[in-house]
């Protein structure tokens, strides 16, 4: 088939919940995919923060041929020995004791609002949870009640009651809502990706963890796209000196196989007691074979040090970038691999995402108005500058 043909079999069977870019990849490697033409792109999306080793890393590839072979699924009514191995990794490199495994992150999400609201219930009878605006948690009902963005809630009320909103990054009015005593847990992203790459100022996530204390509520942190080595750390929160109470994890955790996590202290994840929650597929061997062996090259391979060292790299190149045409770029913003170039114009911003694409440079629009660049944690310097490259001559086609 050609592009041509499987966009037109698309609009016959497939139902139209996404705008599609007119693009069917075919074969990735590393940092790179390829369309069914034939055209190669610099893929700076890694499927929405999913793909952290790039495309068939040898390591997933071996772990999933191998896992495949034995055993893809059994479910959880037995023990399951590849949850064990990554349950074991993540909590040994985690502040966390126990590990509860699903299928993605707003899954990962629904599971800690519930397990939080358990933990509530014998803690005083609490129930409500307070979110940030500007948040993105998820699409399931009890995700998206906790998102801080009302564009995802059209069409969808009555949503699950129980949640309250604030601004993100400033402490007074978070602290102003602990004063409900029936608030159970706050629920936070230590970056706003989907909002634009809102990076809150180094003081909010301890003042927010202060807080919580004092007030004895659970710091739930949604760690979904910025964990596992997207900032430079393997979890965001080790920037800022804290541990939460509760986190959750998806997107990379399967390095592409569909697989998702909530982490949490021995005395929260007591209350999710047998026959309290569940999922069929979630924690299946062949996500969590696969999990695994992207655990171990991410911390055994010096991603992290990587993705720090050309986040640093490539944020000083788009700064510089940036300043060179302050007629069309507001901010420029990151920690680590994740990246936002915020315009002053939805037009311009849309027309150098196109621009970059027609290139061979992927990357995302979000808010309508903010790039946001989500490479590799394997990119090298030569990628870095490749891409760079590719934004300044969209640029320079714009001005």
């Amino acid at each position: 088939m050609n592009t041509e043909t499987v966009i037109s079999k698309f609009q016959r069977y497939v139902i139209n919940n996404y705008s599609r870019y007119p693009i069917v990849f075919v074969k990735g490697k590393g940092c790179w995919l390829w369309d069914i033409e034939g055209k190669k792109y610099l893929d700076f999306t890694t499927g929405i923060a999913v793909t952290n080793l790039g495309h068939s890393h040898p390591a997933v590839v071996k772990a999933i041929g191998e896992q495949s072979r034995r055993l893809i699924h059994v479910s959880n009514l037995f023990y399951v020995e590849p949850q064990v191995e990554l349950a074991e990794i993540l909590v040994k490199h985690s502040f966390a004791d126990k590990v509860f495994f699903c299928n993605s992150g707003a899954e990962a999400n629904e599971s800690a609002i519930k397990l939080a609201r358990r933990w509530g219930r014998v803690n005083g009878g609490r129930y409500k949870i307070v979110s940030a605006l500007g948040s993105f948690h998820g699409r399931t009902l009890g995700a998206l009640s906790a998102t801080g963005q009302k564009r995802y809630h059209e069409g969808f009320k009555p949503l699950v009651g129980g949640f309250k909103f604030v601004p993100y990054g400033k402490l007074e009015p978070l602290g102003k809502a602990l004063e409900d005593d029936k608030v159970c847990a706050v629920i936070l992203e230590p970056i706003q990706g989907e909002n634009g790459v809102i990076i809150p100022p180094e003081d909010y996530l301890p003042g927010v963890r202060e807080l919580c204390t004092k007030r004895g509520v659970l710091l739930i942190l949604d760690e979904v796209q910025v964990g596992l080595g997207r900032t430079g750390r393997l979890f965001a929160y080790e920037h800022y000196g804290i541990e939460p109470d509760v986190m959750t994890l998806a997107k990379a955790l399967g390095g592409g196989i569909p697989a998702g996590a909530v982490l949490a202290r021995e005395e929260v994840a007591i209350h999710l007691t047998p026959g309290s929650h569940g999922s069929t597929l979630g924690g299946n061997p062949l996500a969590m074979f696969s999990g695994c062996a992207v655990l171990r090259t991410i911390l055994g391979d010096g991603l992290i040090d990587n993705a720090a060292r050309m986040g640093e790299y490539l944020l000083e190149r788009l700064k510089t970038l940036g300043r060179k045409h302050k007629e069309l770029v507001k901010d420029v913003r990151g920690k680590g691999l994740i990246l936002g170039i915020e315009f002053r114009s939805k037009e311009v911003a849309k027309e150098i995402t196109r621009r970059c694409m027609e290139k061979g440079l992927l990357v995302i629009l979000t808010q309508d108005k903010v790039i946001r660049l989500l490479p590799p944690l394997i990119v090298s310097r030569e990628e870095v500058d490749y891409a760079v490259g590719k934004i300044q001559e969209s640029f320079g086609e714009v001005c």
